[in-house]
């Protein structure tokens, strides 16, 4: 990816917080989900956690900020490149210290610095997609409200009326209202605007605000200084706009993040990895240390980065397999149609089950098997006709979902992994949207009539015109341009995703429901989150940059879990190399060829970096079915090793989204590029 750090009038967008980050066209509009919303029976499946949120906001979850909304306490959040958490008067912040382990890179949430402003308690009041405000409350009145932002270093707080805060460090003045203060290694910087500072004293007019920032470590007097001047005017806000341009190969999908102060202009910026490096036009010189490696530090009004563009595919490309090679997979297609047992009843299970026979079909359609296409066609078509019934759940108790009008989305009845608590969502309906794109791609008449449905998974998952019922793109977080997959995220080390992969796949799912449906506003937002998820994907998880200091002692090819204040290598399911590695991999639609594939993913070179560690016991292991297709990836011999390793697999060790012959086509296809 590419980055530029502008100065100029930053992106288009209406500066809203309310949680309508600007989008392109109408994607989803409230025209368009309140009567399918209507039509769902209404029921809070799990329960309804405590929400510290201002009425008449859309409850985030799936935020990088949600643990400051959902359950008994919040919990401390990391805005980046800064941790920031909540206190029972005011709030702390800290730049995390990050220290590398064999298995983990940690930064966990320090109390730097605090400022008491007497509040007893909290909520959120407005928030967009990249940025987070904070009203602090003395019963029902509200004393001031603190805006924290991924990818602005500043802590802003604002007061609602004259007040007198205290700091938990007295500060050295450098004159007009600003100056340093220092607790342990950490240096922060103290700007007041409408008001003044005396030891740890912060009096504030009304309207008046005081902004922290952390001073990145060997800052001149000079680079303090220029630090201050760009920190003056509070945060208030971050717009998110985006858009392709290019064609072919050089097609790019662009993201513009324009942070908005209160007096407008410049501000500071701090660009993540994935976007370019150091950003352009505004470089102070300076950098912070973070569990990511080094970051700078810039000053401009937007972030502006390109992600190539990722094209969803339907199926895999058989047109360079030969006639035996044709045969012997037209045999296991037909045996693994014969073996296809009862789909679950649960949306991840179920709908997994549903895009293993789309595969399938897909698989059998480009062979000329009309028979084995035939019975899978009928298959998927009776499966998705019962769950995209909208009234489904009124007579059945699975296979059927309702809308949840406390958290504001769609649920399946039979939860699972805490999809009750909306974790996972676009995991789960990634799989359903990914089934129906394909069946329905060339029957305009089976995508009407599962549309009242599978256009509110779709919702659930990629709202973008701020429609009341859903939040914007619930999951997909525009700075790191990946996802959060906790909903309420009740974590000391933030929010957190594991299968970037399932992520990739559900935006793939979507761009080809999109096209079923012609969609063409959510067409353009799904290759957006396709392509921005794709290349962070490879940037975080299958192909990091692990080189700078703070990985020191990290020993693995990959990070498997990715959170606001840690990075791991471990799941949450199992401790096998084979898991670790897959959940990256899985389900290796035909989507994820063209990614896993390009420069970014590292070439044959990574690829066996990650298959020897995850195989060193072999390929019958947790998810080795992926881990073995991948190793294809690296050329004809090593395809063709896989493909005989395939042939000696047991069934036990073919994951139930997965099929023997979608396997073998995979290699296949692998050894023929």
């Amino acid at each position: 990816m590419l980055a530029g750090c502008t100065g100029g009038s930053g992106t288009d967008g209406d500066g809203d917080t309310t949680g309508r980050p600007d989008a392109t066209g109408d994607v989803l509009p409230a025209s368009q989900v309140d009567p399918l919303v209507a039509a769902l029976p209404q029921e809070s499946v799990g329960a309804v956690p405590t929400m510290r949120l201002a009425d008449g906001l859309v409850p985030p979850t799936n935020a990088w900020f949600s643990g400051l909304v959902f359950g008994d306490q919040p919990q401390p959040v990391f805005p980046f490149p800064f941790s920031f958490q909540l206190t029972d008067d005011g709030f702390a912040a800290g730049l995390p210290m990050p220290v590398a382990s064999e298995k983990a890179i940690v930064g966990p949430a320090l109390p730097d610095v605090t400022l008491d402003v007497g509040a007893t308690a909290t909520e959120v009041s407005a928030y967009d997609k990249v940025s987070v405000t904070v009203a602090h409350l003395d019963g029902d009145t509200v004393l001031g409200h603190t805006t924290v932002a991924e990818g602005s270093p500043l802590v802003s707080y604002t007061a609602a009326s004259a007040q007198t805060d205290t700091l938990g460090a007295a500060v050295t003045s450098t004159g007009d209202g600003r100056g340093t203060l220092t607790v342990g290694d950490a240096t922060w910087g103290v700007v007041v605007t409408g008001g003044d500072l005396d030891g740890t004293s912060v009096r504030l007019d009304e309207g008046g605000s005081v902004v922290l920032v952390p001073v990145p470590d060997g800052a001149t007097d000079d680079q303090v200084g220029t630090v201050l001047d760009a920190a003056a005017s509070p945060l208030v806000s971050v717009t998110t706009g985006h858009r392709a341009s290019g064609s072919g190969s050089s097609a790019v999908s662009t993201t513009e993040l324009g942070y908005e102060t209160a007096a407008g202009g410049d501000t500071l910026l701090v660009s993540a990895p994935h976007m370019g490096g150091s950003a352009t036009g505004g470089d102070t010189g300076l950098s912070y240390e973070t569990i990511y490696g080094t970051v700078p530090l810039a000053v401009g009004t937007s972030l502006s980065f390109d992600a190539p563009v990722t094209t969803a595919s339907a199926g895999l490309d058989l047109s360079g397999l030969g006639d035996d090679q044709r045969q012997q997979l037209g045999d296991q297609v037909r045996a693994d149609v014969a073996s296809t047992t009862e789909p679950a009843a649960d949306t991840y299970f179920g709908g997994k089950a549903l895009y293993r026979s789309a595969m399938l079909m897909q698989l059998a359609e480009q062979l000329g098997d009309d028979a084995s296409a035939d019975t899978l066609r009928t298959s998927i078509v009776d499966r998705l006709d019962t769950w995209t019934d909208p009234s489904g759940c009124e007579t059945r108790e699975q296979e059927c979902f309702v809308y949840d009008p406390a958290v504001k989305g769609v649920v399946g009845k039979v939860a699972s992994f805490g999809s009750d608590e909306f974790n996972d969502h676009y995991f789960h309906y990634g799989y359903f949207l990914y089934a129906a794109g394909v069946v329905a791609a060339d029957d305009p008449e089976l995508a009407e009539r599962w549309q009242p449905v599978m256009d509110l998974l779709a919702a659930d998952i990629a709202s973008g015109s701020g429609n009341g019922s859903f939040p914007d793109q619930r999951a997909f977080d525009p700075y790191w341009s990946h996802s959060w997959a906790s909903g309420y995220s009740p974590f000391a080390d933030g929010n957190n995703q594991e299968s970037s992969s399932e992520a990739v796949t559900a935006y793939a799912g979507l761009s080809l429901w999109a096209a079923a449906t012609g969609d063409d506003a959510l067409g353009g937002e799904a290759s957006w989150m396709l392509s921005s998820e794709a290349s962070s994907a490879l940037a975080y998880w299958l192909n990091p940059d692990l080189s700078g200091p703070t990985a020191d002692g990290y020993d693995h090819a990959i990070v498997s879990l990715t959170w606001g204040g840690k990075r791991d290598y471990g799941t949450w399911f199992s401790a096998e190399p084979s898991a670790i590695a897959g959940i990256q991999l899985i389900p290796l639609a035909p989507s994820s060829v063209s990614y896993l594939t390009s420069s970014a993913a590292g070439g044959a070179e990574q690829i066996a970096r990650v298959v020897d560690e995850a195989a060193a016991s072999g390929f019958d292991a947790p998810l080795g079915d992926y881990v073995l297709m991948y190793s294809a990836l690296q050329g004809p011999d090593q395809a063709a090793q896989a493909l005989s390793t395939l042939a000696d697999l047991p069934e036990s060790g073919i994951d139930d989204g997965n099929s023997r012959a979608y396997a073998m086509a995979y290699v296949m296809s692998a050894g023929a590029r």
